[in-house]
């Protein structure tokens, strides 16, 4: 599969670990629980949040993306053995509302802004969430607006979600390249009709299941490269 620029008018974002780092929860899990090594309790808050989501679909028991990761995290500290009051279990929690930026997202997000295409974030995040991560990345005059898993109460990879935004953005759903660091999270855009750009920021390996990416790229500024913005 390759990714033809001239067949793209809409890009959608992912938020978290897309345009946003989440591993920039370390330093909150630090200041307000007694860890030692915050990684691996931030790896396990990440597996066991996006898990709920997958879970929450299937059993149609949807709850905000704040809430599920609420109850992430509380199953993260006791899996490490962290005893942490909520108090700051919410300190941890708020994190989310103050990310670090990626360093390349305002000028590759501009790049294809000035190149004509229309951009969108596409997340899993409550409405609140992507207004603070929109704030927070200063990219808020770049975009034409979020959509949020919240409008239909259900969470990537549905189909229906990637429909929806198809309807939201006013593109034709193979119009849009959908770029994401979540591997599951590009599949479910390509099985739903859209390209799929796959952000492998870390080097992982790729994914033998399902259904190819589009594009693989390991920085924003790759994809405006590969778009000709």
């Amino acid at each position: 599969m390759t990714l033809e620029p001239d067949s793209v008018e809409t890009v959608t974002f992912d938020s978290y670990s897309t345009l946003v780092d989440v591993d920039a929860v370390e330093s909150a899990l630090e200041t307000h629980a007694p860890v030692d090594d915050p990684a691996p309790i931030s790896r396990t808050w990440r597996e066991r949040s996006m898990q709920y989501t997958l879970v929450a679909n299937h059993l149609d028991a949807y709850e905000t993306f704040y809430e599920v990761n609420r109850d992430a995290l509380e199953y993260a500290l006791a899996a490490h053995g962290v005893d942490c009051d909520a108090d700051d279990r919410e300190e941890i929690l708020a994190a989310y509302h103050d990310l670090r930026v990626f360093d390349d997202v305002r000028e590759s997000v501009e790049r294809l802004r000035t190149a004509g295409y229309d951009c969108y974030v596409l997340s899993n995040g409550n409405p609140e969430m992507l207004e603070s991560m929109v704030e927070g990345a200063g990219i808020g005059d770049l975009l034409e607006d979020t959509v949020s898993a919240h409008e239909l109460e259900t969470f990537k990879p549905a189909p229906e979600l990637y429909r929806h935004a198809a309807g939201r953005t006013g593109t034709p759903i193979d119009g849009i390249v959908h770029v994401s660091a979540l591997w599951f999270d590009v599949q479910g855009a390509v099985h739903a009709g859209m390209d799929g750009a796959w952000l492998d920021r870390k080097g992982d390996p790729d994914e033998p299941f399902g259904p190819d990416p589009d594009i693989v790229v390991e920085g924003l500024d790759e994809l405006a490269d590969a778009l000709e913005a």
